[in-house]
């Protein structure tokens, strides 16, 4: 009977406190409403919490879809809704309407929305339950959207920056060319899907993608791919496909061409990989990207940023249309180069296809008048995006045109020597006018060294040899004897002082030097190797020019800088010889083109200094391997530049003399400006 008592008491206490609820008043309405669009909840929202009216207007997939469907096309992100809330004593009458301002902020592809709008709430009986309820429209979702509104998206196309050298001359700029599309209203034959996709170099699913984009209308052109304005011949078999056309557009265009293709790069289509790369930087998949070069090292600056407006469109308003939002295009930055253009080509006219790399420094400043890879290939091409097939053919030539050799580091044979002559001059083993006793064409310290010996291409040279003849002669074992004088130790800290064994200070990625693999020198005969430019010594082509500067300095080596508005003569290395090493080396160096081998650049009224170098690539102990030719020069009287340049597989065409040809052809065609 007691329980009977309890069971029936709490069962009246539970009616008493259900009968006693408080209703819920407009405040706690709106806020649970709010709480809802923040999260983007717009079922719950039609559901539970607008008025009658309004679901007379709007059913629930009108509602949701829609607001569901502009938040994607239109990049919604960090929505916030806050509300005025109103004063504690306020008294809510059901009679009259609940009005609460309402702030609406969000970010879209077009920038942030920012407004504001009353938001009504009115007391009605739903499923036979009392409730305050909203009056809702769509200019909640935009301001002044109505339900027989579109909206519309627009992009204005920002111009990617140009790239000029030191004179003004354009190195990478925007020039014309087409882009071909389809309109849809006219594309009736979906058999035509495969041809277009072979005929543009893309896919299918690619094309679909396109053509699949919330903005697409019938009438509309839908870009698919660049095509070059003077391939006539494919333009000619899209436009015989119903509903392909193509629009004239702005297309990148590089005027040097080859001459400067690995330096200035390209641009090309965005690939699955980079479009994931840079999923927060705001690029499309029709976007292109700078994929090579200082097309792709300078991207985020020459990049532009393109507008983009969103309106709303009556169905009476025709062409006029209502700004929501508009953000105007930002262009890319030009950029200006320390290159000579004009240098940079006739240097690479020079080379003549041959397999090699080339670089020209201003001694004075440090900044670069040329970057040269040779050969090359056409960088239009490969922004256009290349075939299969033409790709294929490139990367297999032998003669390696996609191979950037002035990024890579070689043995520099004997263009080394007058380092190491600058190394023993400065530590005093090395007296320049004393001679070395020097006989026969191999030598070797002792029997220690078991058989290794120095060999030398000259025994002729005159004996004793100095330091003089020792240059004009390219001495392999004058060079190894002062070597050993120097020692290990000391040697290693001269090359370091010339920035070997160190990153290179350069904005492009380029193979530091080294001395050897480990940075050490093992044993004598290493360190007799190492002092003309073999072994495991390697040089960067760039580096190589630089370190010639402090002969022309007396002694500083400038870091060497690419853009023209970076700051000169900004100091990598000083110190490193005094003016008098760098005297003798200088009239030295003189006397080797004079009087020694690199005649082909002993040119009347344009005086050359500069050294020769072969460095021998033996797979084994045993015949020939290939071998690579170096000269490093500067006019003696007007040094504006100083000239590396390597050509492979000399070994059959006179050596490093062969070198000193190009680079005489250079100096010639240069004194004609």
């Amino acid at each position: 009977m007691k329980k009977l008592v309890c069971a029936i008491s709490i069962l009246v206490v539970s009616i008493l406190l259900t009968g006693c609820k408080e209703k819920e008043t407009p405040a706690d309405r709106v806020q649970a409403y709010v709480t809802n669009w923040n999260e983007s909840e717009f079922k719950k929202m039609y559901s539970n919490f607008l008025n009658t009216d309004t679901k007379k207007m709007f059913d629930a997939d009108e509602f949701v879809d829609r607001q569901e469907k502009l938040a994607k096309d239109l990049g919604i992100k960090n929505l916030k809704v806050t509300y005025t809330k109103p004063k504690e004593e306020t008294e809510w009458k059901e009679e009259e309407p609940a009005i609460f301002p309402i702030q609406i902020t969000m970010d879209t592809i077009a920038g942030p929305i920012e407004f504001e709008k009353d938001l009504t709430w009115n007391y009605e009986t739903h499923d036979d339950t009392d409730n305050w309820f909203a009056d809702w429209d769509p200019s909640f979702i935009l301001p002044n959207l109505t339900e027989k509104d579109k909206i519309q998206i627009s992009t204005m196309p920002s111009k990617r920056g140009k790239i000029f050298d030191r004179n003004g001359n354009p190195l990478a700029v925007n020039g014309t060319g087409y882009e071909a599309g389809i309109v849809p209203g006219k594309f009736t034959d979906e058999t035509k899907k495969s041809e277009l996709a072979k005929l543009l170099n893309t896919s299918v699913d690619f094309i679909d993608k396109q053509l699949n984009q919330s903005w697409v209308q019938p009438d509309y052109f839908v870009p698919i791919a660049p095509v070059s304005k003077n391939n006539q011949a494919l333009l000619d078999k899209l436009i015989s496909i119903p509903g392909i056309t193509y629009q004239a557009t702005e297309m990148r265009e590089y005027p040097y061409g080859e001459s400067a293709a690995h330096l200035t790069g390209y641009i090309g289509k965005m690939t699955a990989e980079l479009l994931e790369k840079h999923k927060e930087d705001g690029y499309k998949e029709t976007d292109l990207i700078g994929r090579q070069g200082l097309e792709r090292v300078l991207e985020e600056r020459l990049r532009g940023k393109d507008g983009i407006g969103i309106y709303i469109k009556g169905p009476e308003t025709g062409a006029t249309l209502q700004k929501v939002i508009e953000t105007e295009a930002v262009n890319g930055e030009n950029i200006t180069l320390t290159i000579d253009a004009e240098l940079q080509k006739k240097i690479f006219t020079s080379m003549k296809g041959e397999p090699g790399a080339s670089a020209a420094v201003d001694p004075q400043t440090g900044e670069t008048l040329a970057l040269v890879s040779s050969p090359s290939f056409d960088p239009a091409e490969f922004m256009l995006g290349v075939s299969g097939d033409r790709y294929k053919k490139l990367s297999e030539d032998p003669l390696k045109p996609l191979f950037n050799r002035f990024a890579a580091a070689y043995a520099p044979g004997s263009s080394l020597k007058p380092i190491t002559a600058a190394i023993g001059l400065e530590k005093g083993t090395l007296k320049p006018d004393q001679g070395l006793s020097i006989t026969g064409q191999t030598w070797q310290k002792d029997s220690s060294w078991g058989a290794y010996r120095v060999s030398r291409l000259h025994p002729e040279a005159p004996n004793p040899l100095n330091l003089k003849y020792a240059l004009i002669y390219s001495d392999n074992i004058y060079f190894a004897q002062q070597a050993l004088a120097i020692g290990k130790k000391d040697f290693i800290a001269g090359l370091t002082n010339f920035g070997f064994g160190e990153e290179i200070p350069f904005m492009l990625n380029i193979s530091p030097s080294q001395i050897s693999n480990d940075g050490t020198i093992s044993s004598e005969g290493q360190l007799a190797d190492t002092s003309f430019g073999q072994g495991q010594t390697l040089v960067n082509i760039l580096h190589l020019a630089t370190i010639y500067e402090p002969i022309l300095t007396n002694g500083i080596m400038y870091k060497p800088t690419l853009l023209l508005d970076d700051k000169t003569q900004q100091v990598w290395k000083e110190g490193i010889l005094s003016k008098d090493t760098a005297d003798i080396l200088k009239n030295d160096l003189r006397s080797v083109v004079v009087d020694g081998f690199a005649q082909a650049v002993n040119i009347p009224d344009i005086p050359i200094s500069g050294k020769t170098g072969t460095a021998e690539l033996k797979t084994s102990a045993e015949g020939r391997g290939q071998e690579n030719g170096f000269f490093v020069s500067y006019n003696t009287n007007n040094p504006a530049f100083i000239l590396a340049m390597m050509i492979e597989n000399v070994e059959d065409n006179g050596g490093s003399g062969y070198v000193a040809e190009f680079a005489s052809e250079v100096y010639k065609a240069n004194h004609k400006k």
